[in-house]
């Protein structure tokens, strides 16, 4: 377990957690509301991890963290020209957007769906720790599947902790409403889950983008 600054993570810790994660190890992060789990999400068996640490039926997809747009190209296999409106607006942040899964993604994180959830993360520490990765990481809360996530390291379960390979401590996050997930893929786009944007934003800001 490292103390990291929330606002300015040493790059050396950061460094460290990155190989951790290319090494098929699984690491403890804070993100802006809640901790997450993080492993490599194009390797499988880290993934597989990320399953059994949260005892999370394997039916249920793992949405993922890129550094930018342009990594997105790795996992997504068509980016609409809504979902680009989307990105330039509330990218970095609490968007999550599902597009079609680009062609041997692991099934585990699609859940057999085909489609993939992805998210440029807005919290300093979770922005360096992917861009360090080099690649997509999971995004899924630091929490057993059910129960509420976990905005400091003193509440999580104690097996949770242990499961993990390293764990960074950036004090109590703020908590609150996760990120609003948004599927891509239909039209019109459909909010899968609520949060911390509210649909009627989304609404209003393809609005304005078609009326331009």
């Amino acid at each position: 377990m490292i103390q990291v600054h929330p606002g300015q993570p040493d790059r050396y810790v950061i460094t460290q957690a990155a190989e951790c994660i290319k090494h098929q190890g699984v690491v403890i992060f804070p993100t802006r509301c809640l901790y997450g789990l993080a492993a490599d999400a194009l390797d499988p068996s880290a993934v597989n991890k990320i399953f059994a640490i949260k005892k999370r039926e394997k039916n249920n997809p793992l949405l993922v963290l890129v550094h930018n747009k342009t990594d997105l190209e790795g996992v997504a296999a068509d980016i609409p020209d809504q979902a680009k409106i989307l990105m330039h607006t509330f990218w970095p942040g609490s968007l999550t957007l599902v597009f079609e899964a680009k062609p041997g993604i692991c099934q585990l994180l699609t859940a057999g769906t085909g489609k993939i959830g992805v998210r440029v993360p807005s919290h300093p520490v979770a922005r360096a720790l992917v861009q360090s990765a080099g690649g997509p990481i999971t995004g899924t809360s630091a929490n057993l599947s059910g129960s509420p996530g976990c905005w400091r390291i003193k509440a999580m379960p104690q097996k949770l902790i242990q499961a993990a390979d390293m764990v960074l401590d950036a004090g109590t996050l703020k908590g609150g409403t996760g990120s609003t997930i948004l599927d891509i893929t239909c039209t019109p786009p459909r909010v899968l889950r609520h949060g911390t944007i509210p649909s009627d934003t989304i609404s209003k800001t393809l609005c304005r983008a078609i009326k331009q």
